[in-house]
């Protein structure tokens, strides 16, 4: 069964809750049964950010994940999480400091499969909240197939597509293509500038997190409203 968007994600999540033969991973996909026109302001949300060493993920590795529980209403930074996982062997050390990870960190990460269940407990019953689906989301799911041998996928509310909605569509995104002019930035902190949020440093898993978190709550104040159905908002 290939995974879903829009309203079909509920039959997906029920028919993995079932299917799964990760007793972890039944528990995490039966905790996600919302209808699809559930409000977002009704929705218990959690950011999710991965630093990885490229984008591949055959050939590339994810070096940290930061995980940040929250609603509309409000963002506890107490309950933030965040895990650094080992490299493979013969990683590049260049990409290691480029993520401001030290060698001494290395020494104490630990591997995916490891991590997976507290990753999971801390995911469950929360929809997750990410800036740039497409690389949490190939990830997540091919570390899990290659430790469980399962698939590891679930709706997600992305904040660069919600971004892209808004100014790469349209016509005055057409205006300033025909205009010569470069299309208008979804990088993170750029995004974020829209909204009056400051910059935060790049490329630390639970502060990109906090970014993407309040993004979101930027976004759907400015741009949506907390009525916007999940269907409206989850790719």
């Amino acid at each position: 069964m290939k995974a879903p968007a829009g309203s079909d994600w509920p039959a997906w999540l029920a028919h993995r809750a079932e299917a799964s033969g990760s007793e972890s991973l039944r528990g995490y996909y039966a905790s996600l049964g919302w209808d699809p026109g559930q409000a977002i302001a009704d929705t218990p949300l959690v950011a999710v950010d991965l630093e990885t060493s490229g984008l591949d993920p055959r050939r590339h590795a994810i070096l940290s994940i930061g995980v940040l529980p929250f609603t509309l209403q409000g963002i506890r930074l107490a309950d933030r999480r965040q895990w650094l996982l080992r490299p493979p062997a013969g990683f590049s050390g260049e990409s290691v400091a480029f993520h401001h990870i030290t060698h001494g960190d290395i020494e104490q990460a630990a591997d995916f499969e490891a991590v997976l269940p507290a990753l999971l407990d801390t995911l469950a019953g929360r929809l997750m909240v990410v800036h740039y689906h497409p690389l949490e989301r190939r990830f997540l799911d091919h570390a899990t197939r290659m430790r469980l041998g399962e698939t590891l996928k679930c709706p997600m509310i992305d904040t660069m597509e919600l971004e892209a909605r808004r100014h790469r569509q349209g016509w005055g995104s057409r205006w300033r293509a025909l205009l010569g002019r470069t299309p208008t930035s979804l990088r993170l902190n750029d995004s974020r500038a829209r909204y009056g949020l400051p910059p935060y440093e790049g490329h630390r898993a639970v502060l990109d997190a906090l970014a993407t978190a309040e993004l979101l709550q930027a976004q759907i104040q400015h741009a949506y409203n907390p009525s916007t159905p999940l269907e409206s908002l989850w790719v």
